[in-house]
C-alpha cells in the first residue's frame, strides 16, 4: 500500500493532471469574465447600482442549479458529466457580452451562474474520487489550479482590453481555446457512476446535520474570501487614503497568497490532518483579519490581507473533501455544502457594504475576524472518523 502512495498508477496520475486542468479551465472562465465587467457595464449602459444587481445574478443561478447537480451525478457517468458541463461553462462565457439592456444581462448572468454551479459540483465530485484513490490529500492542489486559471484568465483579459479588443471577440477566442483544452483533458478523467442499487437523491432535500456543520465552516471561509476580494481595494483606497495602484496590489497579494497556500496545503494536511490544519488556518486568518482592522501602516494592512488569504485558502478544499466522505451520494453532499458555502459569497459584498454604510469599513471587517475565528474553532467537524 505504501508503494501506491509513493508511485501512483499512471492512470491515476493522468486523472490528477486532467482534474487539475479542468479546475484551471473553470477558473480561467471566471477570471476572464471578472476582468471585463467594466466593458460589460459600459455596453449595457448601467451604473454602479444596476451593475451591483447584475453581479448578484451569477450567485443566484449557481444556487438554483446546485440542487440539480446531485441528481445529475447520480444518473450519468462522471467523466461524461464533467466533460459536458465544463464545455457548457466555457460556452456560457459568451453570454455576458451579448445583452444591451440590464434585464437581459441579469437573465444571461443567471444562466452563466447556473452552468458555473453545475460544473463546479461535478468537477469537485471527481476531485473527491481522485483523492480517495490517492489515499492522501490532493484536493487543495486542485483548488490551487483554479486560482492559477483565474489569474491567467484575468491577465489575458487585461491584454485584450489594452489591445482594444471588445469582450465578444475576446470571450469567443478564450471560450474556444478553453473548450479544446477541456475536451483534451477530459479523456483522462475516471469513468464512474454510483451502483445501480443506490437510491437516487431527491430533487430537493434539507441538508443533513453533518452537511450543515461542514457547510458552515465553508461559509465562514467563502464569506471572508468574497469580502476581501471585493472590498480590500476599497479599504486601502478610501480608509487608508492610498492610491488606486496600491489598492490593486492589495487584491493581487491576497489572491497570490491564496493560490500559493493551496499548492502547499496538501503537504500540510498529510502531516497534520484536516482538523489541525483548519485550526492553524483559523489562527492565521484571525491574526490577518485583526491586523487589517487594527493596523494603520498600509504595509501591515496588506500583509494582514495576505495572512487572511493564506488562512482561508485550504478550508474550502477540505470542506469539499469532507462532504465527499459523508454517507450517501457524494454529489448530493457536495452540492449541499457548496450551496451553503457559496451562498455566503453571494451575500458577503452586500453585508460588508451595508455595515460600512451604517458604521465603517473597520467595523465591517470586525465581522470577518469573528467568522474566521469561528471557522478555526469549529474544525473538529472535519474529523474523518465523524464522517464515516
Amino acid at each position: 500500500m505504501a508503494v501506491t502512495h509513493l508511485q501512483p498508477a499512471p492512470a491515476l496520475r493522468r486523472a490528477r493532471v486532467a482534474t487539475s486542468t479542468i479546475f484551471a479551465v473553470h477558473g480561467a472562465v471566471t477570471g476572464s469574465f471578472a476582468a471585463r465587467v467594466p466593458w460589460i457595464a459600459d455596453h449595457v449602459g448601467t451604473g454602479a447600482g444596476g451593475l451591483g444587481i447584475a453581479l448578484l445574478m451569477p450567485g443566484v443561478g449557481a444556487l438554483l442549479a446546485m440542487p440539480v447537480s446531485g441528481r445529475l451525478a447520480h444518473r450519468f457517468d462522471l467523466r461524461r458529466l464533467v466533460r459536458v458541463l465544463i464545455v457548457l461553462w466555457c460556452a456560457a462565457l459568451l453570454l455576458p457580452a451579448l445583452p444591451t439592456t440590464l434585464p437581459l444581462l441579469c437573465l444571461c448572468l443567471v444562466l452563466y451562474g447556473a452552468t458555473a454551479g453545475l460544473a463546479d459540483v461535478a468537477m469537485n465530485a471527481h476531485a473527491v474520487l481522485v483523492e480517495e484513490r490517492y489515499e492522501r490529500s490532493v484536493m487543495s492542489g486542485f483548488h490551487g489550479w483554479w486560482s492559477v486559471g483565474g489569474l491567467a484568465g484575468s491577465a489575458v483579459a487585461a491584454l485584450a482590453a489594452r489591445a482594444g479588443m471588445g469582450a465578444p471577440a475576446h470571450f469567443a477566442l478564450v471560450a474556444a481555446a478553453l473548450i479544446v483544452i477541456a475536451l483534451a483533458a477530459s479523456t483522462w478523467l475516471f469513468s464512474h457512476r454510483p451502483p445501480q442499487t443506490a437510491e437516487e437523491p431527491p430533487a430537493f432535500a434539507l441538508p443533513s446535520r453533518e452537511v450543515l456543520a461542514i457547510g458552515l465552516i465553508g461559509l465562514c471561509a467563502v464569506f471572508a474570501e468574497g469580502a476581501s476580494l471585493d472590498w480590500s481595494a476599497v479599504y486601502v483606497r478610501d480608509l487608508l487614503h492610498h492610491p488606486a495602484a496600491t489598492a490593486a496590489v492589495t487584491v493581487s497579494i491576497f489572491s497570490v497568497c491564496m493560490a500559493a497556500a493551496r499548492f502547499g496545503g496538501d503537504w500540510v494536511v498529510r502531516r497534520l490532518g484536516p482538523v489541525t490544519t483548519v485550526r492553524i488556518s483559523g489562527v492565521c486568518a484571525t491574526v490577518g483579519a485583526l491586523t487589517v482592522v487594527l493596523a494603520s501602516p498600509v504595509a501591515l494592512v496588506i500583509a494582514g490581507f495576505g495572512l487572511l488569504g493564506i488562512g482561508i485558502a485550504v478550508v474550502v478544499p477540505l470542506v469539499f473533501a469532507a462532504a465527499g466522505r459523508l454517507p450517501g451520494p457524494p454529489g448530493r453532499n457536495i452540492a449541499g455544502v457548496a450551496g451553503i458555502a457559496y451562498g455566503s459569497g453571494l451575500i458577503a459584498p452586500g453585508v460588508i457594504g451595508g455595515i460600512a454604510h451604517v458604521s465603517s469599513l473597520t467595523v465591517s471587517f470586525t465581522l470577518i475576524v469573528v467568522l474566521v475565528a469561528v471557522m478555526g474553532l469549529s474544525a473538529d467537524v472535519l474529523r474523518p472518523s465523524r464522517s464515516l
